[in-house]
This record gives C-alpha cells, sequence and structure tokens, in this order.
C-alpha cells in the first residue's frame, strides 16, 4: 500500500512557493502528496510534476466542484459549464503527472436540494461524469477517477458505499473507482465490513480520517475491522491521511476544525501515519 498526506494539512492555495512542502511530506515518510488545488490558476502543474520526479513521489489530486460546475444542476448550462471544466481539470492533472483525480469530481461538494435524490439527478450525473472519464480515458488513460463517498451534510447525492457502485457501474467505465473515507463513513455506513465488501473490488482510493478529524487512532473508527474488510477484498492500492491545521483559518472554516486537533501538522502527519502503517502491518501480514 502507498501512503500519503493532503496538502491541505500544510497550506490552503497551493502555489509556486508550496513545492518544498513535496520534499517535506518525503521526509516525514510519505509516498505521495494529496494536493487540493483551490486556485487552478495559481496551481504549477508542470512543477508539481518535476519535483515529485525528482523526489521520486507520487501526487495525486483531489478537488471539490463549486456551484457553477455542477454536474447535477437542474440548470443545463451550469452541467455543460461543469464538463468543460472537468475536462480542463483533467489536463491539469495530466500536466501535473497525476496518478489519479479524486473527491468531490462528480457533483458540487456542498450542494444540497433539500429534498431526496431524484432520477432525473442520477441520470445528469451518471451521463456527464461518462463523458468526463471518456476524455480522462483518451488523455491520460492510466490516471483514476475516484469518486468520493461523502455524508449527508455535504451531498444529497452519493452517501454510502452501495451509492457510489451502482454509479460507478452505470457510468461504465474502467477508469471509474470508489472512493472510500473513514470520516464520511462512520455518519452514513451501517457497518464497515459491508460497506467494503460491497465495493466489489472497485474501491480507488482511501482517506483515513477520524471521525472527529483528528490523528487517525484517537477516535471512534474501527480500524483493524476497516483495514481487515480492505484486505479481504484485494485491495492494496493509496491510502491519504487527511485531517487539517486548525491554525490555517481558511481550510479551518472550510471544514468547520474548531478545535486543535494535534500540537502541530507535523506531528498529526507523522503519528497519524504510524499508526495507519502499524495497522496494515497487523492485518496484512497476519
Amino acid at each position: 500500500m502507498k501512503f500519503g498526506i493532503d496538502s491541505l494539512l500544510f497550506n490552503d492555495v497551493f502555489t509556486l512557493e508550496s513545492i518544498p512542502i513535496l520534499e517535506k511530506c518525503q521526509k516525514l515518510g510519505f509516498d505521495f502528496v494529496e494536493i487540493v488545488p483551490l486556485d487552478l490558476k495559481l496551481f504549477p502543474a508542470k512543477e508539481v510534476a518535476q519535483a515529485c520526479k525528482d523526489l521520486d513521489m507520487d501526487v495525486f489530486i483531489g478537488y471539490g466542484l463549486g456551484p457553477e460546475h455542477n454536474l447535477i444542476s437542474p440548470d443545463p448550462a451550469v452541467r455543460k459549464k461543469g464538463v468543460e471544466f472537468s475536462k480542463h481539470l483533467i489536463d491539469v492533472c495530466n500536466e501535473a503527472n497525476a496518478s489519479a483525480l479524486s473527491g468531490m469530481i462528480h457533483c458540487t461538494w456542498g450542494y444540497l436540494s433539500g429534498k431526496m435524490r431524484t432520477e432525473e439527478e442520477w441520470k445528469w450525473g451518471v451521463e456527464n461524469f461518462r463523458e468526463v472519464a471518456e476524455y480522462a480515458k483518451n488523455i491520460r488513460p492510466q490516471m483514476k477517477l475516484n469518486i468520493e463517498v461523502v455524508n449527508r451534510f455535504e451531498t444529497h447525492f452519493i452517501n454510502t458505499a452501495s451509492d457510489a457502485v451502482r454509479f460507478v457501474n452505470e457510468v461504465g467505465m474502467d477508469n471509474v473507482f470508489v472512493h472510500l473515507d473513514t470520516f464520511h463513513m462512520i455518519r452514513e455506513e451501517d457497518n464497515f465490513r459491508d460497506a467494503v465488501l460491497v465495493t466489489e473490488g472497485r474501491i480507488g482510493h482511501v482517506h483515513a480520517c477520524e471521525n472527529q478529524r483528528g490523528i487517525p487512532g484517537t477516535g471512534l473508527v474501527p480500524w483493524v475491522e476497516f483495514f481487515t474488510a480492505l484486505k479481504d477484498v484485494g485491495y492494496d492500492g493509496s491510502l491519504a491521511v487527511e485531517s487539517f491545521d486548525s491554525d490555517m483559518e481558511s481550510i479551518a472554516k472550510l471544514c468547520c476544525i474548531w478545535r486543535k486537533l494535534a500540537d502541530s501538522p507535523e506531528d498529526l502527519a507523522t503519528e497519524g501515519l504510524k499508526f495507519v502503517k502499524d495497522v496494515y502491518s497487523q492485518v496484512y501480514t497476519t
């Protein structure tokens, strides 16, 4: 398994001045960095690709579509704009030599219609994302597109692993996978093991995050059960420790981090990495 860290733990808008973060993460022991380019115009894709090549690290891109690019919007003009933007995002990922694009890339992060998901929304989502996936397959065939399963307070569209599996199957492209996140799972799934098993081997990416967004191992997530299920479905891919720094006001507000989760971002990263590696070793070597 490859272990990574989310760039939002160390800075908000990733720019050319953020490049040293990549070497910092390598020295902390990570195999890859998952960068969230909050401002694509300022994101130094070529420089990230070169830096990661020099460091022998992988780069992943995480993203959440904005309201003007909502692939399930009732406004057809917004949906069309969303497809066009998503293709541009694929181009940026290709320039950055990204191994995967993950997150809320199938609809707007934070979009809530105020009612249950409709069949029309599902149809729009599947059709539009299939077009995006086909474009990605032509531009960067080796890159995975990972659909993140997110809790009910952040979307009404896909909240459970079974929802994501259905979506991936209906999109019908072999570059589209399920992205599981333990922070969201503990809010929505009835059982961690069953949620992993239902993916039928279609997991493409995992976020390791405690229920309170703190250091993995300090909260309620049943880590051994989770890793055992991952092993049982044959998953040995990418896992990113995801959390945020309460002292970084813009990100703290965005992710509702209202208390200190660790003494420092570096402590959260290293202690989190040690914990998930220890559980991985315990489960996968027995």
